[in-house]
């Protein structure tokens, strides 16, 4: 029961749609612009700057909201960091699926990046390290092919593998069996993240991915 309450919470804070909440400040549906997505790297290319930083900063807080929540409401429990992990597939399932937006909305890497700072606080002062290193992960693939989607899928993946490390490490203070099923979870939305960029990763294959600061490909 615990689960699906953290999860029908961090639904519910995905759902705000930050991206197209940011186009309709500037009279557009960010939808119908650019790549048709409401994440942040579609309000980066077609509304700039303010409105990417403004998107990304957006997303990664409703995830931190849904921690927030949960951790208030279980923080007693032995297995908080498995509650918030399924807070954390609500927030990534109600950003990239909003049922009010005909189910059309983001990628969830915003989202993902919200999910590192989360845990990031497992096991202080050493946990911190998630955000540097996935961080790294990111910017390194993008700064070398010049491609968010490639940057974006790596620290996903890596993310995922950092996960597992740190679990078998005790860093979560959860039995094994718990562990398991959190790695599974963020198995899950590692996988939904490679699904939902199927289109890059068809255009990257080729070669008509659009590259960060090239004009956009017609």
């Amino acid at each position: 029961m615990e689960r699906l309450i953290c999860l029908a919470v961090g639904y519910v804070c995905g759902l705000f749609q930050t991206g197209y909440l940011v186009g309709k400040m500037n009279h557009m549906d960010i939808r119908k612009k650019g790549s048709g997505n409401a994440g942040t790297t579609n309000a980066l290319r077609v509304l700039g700057w303010k409105a990417g930083a403004m998107t990304f900063f957006g997303d990664v807080l409703k995830c931190v909201a849904a921690f927030l929540i949960t951790y208030f409401m279980y923080r007693g429990s032995d297995m908080l960091p498995l509650l918030a992990m399924y807070a954390g597939a609500g927030v990534t399932l109600g950003h990239n699926f909003p049922f009010y937006m005909n189910f059309k909305g983001g990628k969830g890497i915003a989202v993902m990046a919200g999910l590192v700072v989360v845990n990031s606080f497992w096991d202080l002062p050493a946990s911190l390290l998630l955000i540097p290193v996935t961080l790294a992960f990111f910017l390194v693939p993008v700064a070398v092919t010049r491609y968010i989607s490639v940057g974006s899928l790596a620290a996903y993946t890596a993310f995922l593998i950092e996960m597992v490390i740190i679990g078998q490490m005790g860093w979560f203070r959860m039995d094994a069996a718990r562990c398991y099923e959190l790695y599974a979870v963020l198995f899950f939305l590692t996988a939904l993240a490679w699904f939902r960029h199927r289109a890059n990763l068809g255009r990257l294959a080729k070669g008509t991915e659009n590259k960060f600061g090239a004009k956009k490909k017609e």
